[in-house]
This record gives structure tokens, sequence and C-alpha cells, in this order.
């Protein structure tokens, strides 16, 4: 006996209308499973087809051997075994010494006997800098006669002073070196500039005065800066990239170029493409690598656009819609077209194979993007449309492949100005502008070169000042 029969026919309507409800609800969840069967069949196939290409150009590597982007498994470490010893230390490096201090007990300490010779127990390494004021020099210079022909004279300043200052100032070209390089390198504000040198070295500059220094570095380098700027306009691809600045108060642009080994920064009130033909000029033949942004579309030649940022923005639309599976298979489908075409870099394929290639994903893009294309009240409509309108500038690494497929060295390049920005807020003139634009070209540029920033800012003012000097060596004042 179930125990049915015992009750009632109300009790055994209210048992029955359960059980539909239970089985409608089972019901539910199996017609949820199918979809989501339907849903993870869509996104196999397209990895089924990229296994099979995988496993394809495995063959071509040889069969079981692995392809050269296919990194070998580690060994496991046996029980027991020695530990492999590190090729290098990660402790600090001894340097070489500037002083040696030899440290040694006098007297025994149990007999009080006088000690003499021994031998190192151990050394303690300890690196410091000097405590001590700034050099105050006073250059006299003596007028002599001669006691022949009567004639007054006296050593050219700007020969005497070539490597120590620049003109009349009266602050060295160290001093302004490590100036402009704690403002533009380590983006240390003019105030604290102010109390940092007069803390360390007792030297008191007033604000306006560091300011002043800095524009006579921007004007010595003037020269280097436009030099960068035909280096730029000679490099096969250039990076751009550019961010929000503020001149008095009024909102403007900070405009980024810049190639591995060049920086180029320049200020302007406009974000229009006629700062781009401005910095690169109207016959510039090179690729211009950026984001989306319209301003480069003024550029004729070739463009590649970055898919970094194309990544993010498909990112944000799964993250948007987390529950929409047919969104993740379509990103999927996407980003696989690329992984595909960097692979393609690291082969030595002909011009042809690389224009065909380039083609083919052209193509295979085109075709994920098309379904979309009209249907404006789907989530992918936007980004299809992106592809649609980019469509011949999204794979010019496949056909040139020294070109970068992403924008992010000029992300790099123009991050400290961005920093900058937030510290200072700006610069409060267009001769402000003009002298942050110069300095962060040529620091950023000795940056990026690998170079010791401070030594190439003095070397660059000492060079401009010998290239100034006069022929004569003595000024000739009067005669008697």
């Amino acid at each position: 006996m179930s125990g049915l029969d015992e009750l009632t026919r109300d009790e055994l309507i209210l048992q029955l209308l359960k059980l539909y409800e239970t089985v409608q609800i089972q019901a539910g969840q199996i017609e949820q499973q199918a979809e989501r069967i339907a849903d993870l069949e869509g996104i196999v196939a397209p990895q089924a087809e990229r296994i099979a290409y995988l496993e394809e150009e495995l063959s071509k590597h040889g069969g079981d051997s692995k392809p050269h982007w296919v990194k070998a498994n580690k060994l496991t470490k046996e029980p027991g075994s020695p530990r492999k010893k590190r090729t290098q230390s990660f402790a600090r490096k001894s340097l070489p010494p500037t002083e040696v201090v030899c440290h040694a007990v006098e007297l025994c300490p149990k007999c009080g006997r006088k000690l003499d010779g021994g031998w190192v127990k151990w050394r303690h390494q300890v690196v410091d800098i000097p405590i001590c004021p700034a050099d105050v020099i006073d250059h006299l210079f003596i007028e002599r006669e001669c006691g022949v022909c009567g004639k007054r004279c006296v050593p050219d300043s700007g020969l005497v002073l070539s490597d120590v200052v620049v003109g009349k100032k009266s602050i060295g070209v160290n001093l302004m070196s490590l100036i402009a390089h704690l403002n533009t390198v380590c983006l240390v504000p003019i105030a604290k500039i102010r109390l940092l040198l007069e803390t360390l070295y007792g030297v008191s500059i007033s604000k306006g005065e560091i300011a002043e220094l800095l524009q006579s570095v921007s004007e010595v380098g003037g020269s280097e800066y436009e030099n960068l700027r035909e280096t730029i306009r000679g490099s096969p691809f250039v990076h751009g990239d550019e961010t929000g600045w503020r001149e008095n108060g009024l909102n403007g642009y900070l405009w980024s170029f810049s190639t591995p080994s060049v920086r180029y920064f320049t200020y302007n009130t406009s974000r229009s493409g006629s700062v781009v033909t401005e910095v690169l000029g109207e016959e510039y033949l090179g690729t211009v690598v950026a984001d989306f942004y319209g301003g480069y579309n003024v550029h004729a030649g070739l463009k590649q656009r970055c898919w970094v940022h194309f990544d993010r923005d498909l990112d944000a639309l799964k993250e948007k819609y987390p529950e929409d599976m047919g969104v993740s298979s379509w990103v999927e489908n996407v980003l696989g077209v690329y992984y595909r075409a960097k692979e393609t870099v690291e082969h030595d394929y002909t011009d042809n194979e690389r224009s065909c290639l380039r083609s083919k994903f052209e193509e295979e893009l085109l075709g994920i993007a098309q379904t979309y294309l009209s249907a404006k009240d789907t989530p992918q409509h936007v980004l299809a449309k992106r592809i649609d309108n980019f469509l011949d500038e999204l794979f010019t690494f496949v056909e040139y492949p020294e070109v970068p497929s992403e924008n992010n060295a000029a992300e790099r390049a123009i991050r400290p100005a961005v920093i900058a920005r937030k510290v200072s807020g700006g610069t409060r003139s267009d001769k402000g502008s003009k002298t942050k634009s110069i300095l962060m070209s040529l620091f950023g540029t000795w940056t990026a070169q690998g170079l010791n920033t401070f030594e190439a800012c003095r070397q660059m003012i000492v060079q401009v000042n010998h290239a100034k000097l006069p022929s004569a060596t003595v000024k000739i004042l009067s005669e008697n």
C-alpha cells in the first residue's frame, strides 16, 4: 500500500497538481539545457576547425615535433635531487669602490698587546651619496696689456665657459640638466625641485628661475627637436596617439608620434587630422599605427588600426552580455581570425603570399560581421560596423610584418605626459606648452634609446655651446 488509498479526493487532486508543476519545471530546465548545448556546439565547431588548422601546421613542422611557438614542458623535479643553481644572483652587485676604509682592532682585548698585520675577514660595501653644498665658482677674467704694442686683451668668456654655463646665466650646465631631468623624467613639480635643491645642495632658486631654466634647455634643444620630426617622417611606420592637455585653463591636446627609438610631442588646440598632416607632412609614405579615432583618416597612405583597442571593446561587449552565448561565440570567432593572422608574422612568406593571406583574413572577418551589419538591434551591430568600415586597415601587419598590429608603443610613450598632466594640471602659456613638448620629445627619445638622460642633456647643451663659439679665442679691447 502506498498510502494513496487513505487520501481523500481533494488531497489526491492537490498531489497531482504538485506533480504536474514539478514536471513543467523540469521540462523548462531541459529546454534551457538544450539551448545551452546548441550554443556550446556553435563554439565547439570553430574550435574544431582551429584544432584541425593547428594539426595541419604541426604536420608541416615534422609530425610530432612542436611548432616554434609551443613552449616545452618544464621537467618535474625528482624527489631528493639537488636544487639547480641560479645562473646569476639577484642580490645587489658589488660596485667599484671609490674609497676603501679598513677597520681593525688595535689592542688585544685580553692582554692589551698591540696588534698589527692581519687579513680581510669580510667586506661590507655601503653605497651612499655625499652631503655637500653646491660649488659656487667666481670666474675672474683678467685684462692684460701688451708691453710692446699696447693692446689690451681678455679671454673670450664664451669659449672659456662653454662647458660650464649657457650664455650669461649664473646656473651651470650640470644643474640645468639636473633640473630638466627631475621635471621631465622624474615628473617632480617645480616647487618640489626648489625644495630638493635647497635641502641637498643649499642652493636657493626661485620657481620663476627654474621655469626660465627649463625654457632655456628647450631653446637649446630646438634644432634637435626639429631633427626628431624629420626622423619621424623618414620612418617606415609611426605610432600616433593624443591626450587632453590644459593650457592656461583651456582644453587642448598633446599629440604623440613615435617610433621604436624616437618620441615627438606637440601641443595643439585642435584634435583634427590637420595636426597629423602638419607633423608627418602630406607626402609621408609610411604606415600610421593608431586607434580607431577618425583624425588619422587624413593620412593617404597605409594605416594599421590597433587590435588591442578592438580587443578591449570586444571584452566589454562580452561583459555587458554575459549570458548571451551568441555574443561570446561571435567575439571568439573574431579574435580567432586575429590570432591566426598574428601567427603569419613569424613565417617566411613571399610578398605575393602575404598579400593573398591578407585578403583571405579580410574576407573571413567580413563574413563573420556580415550577419550583424543590418541588424541594428543586435549587440554585435556596432563592432560589426567597425569591422566593415576599417576592414582594409585591420590586417596591414599581415602583408607588412614589420608593422605592429597594436598601438601599445604610443600609449607607453604618452603615459608620462598623462601623469605629468595629473601632477601639474597642464601649462600656463603657449611658451610653456612649447617648452614641455620639446623637453618630453628630447628626454623621451633619450629614454627610448637607453641613454642616461641627465648626461645626454648635458652633452647636448655643451655641443650647442661649442657650435656657437667664435673663431677668435681672445677679445682685443683697446689699443693705447
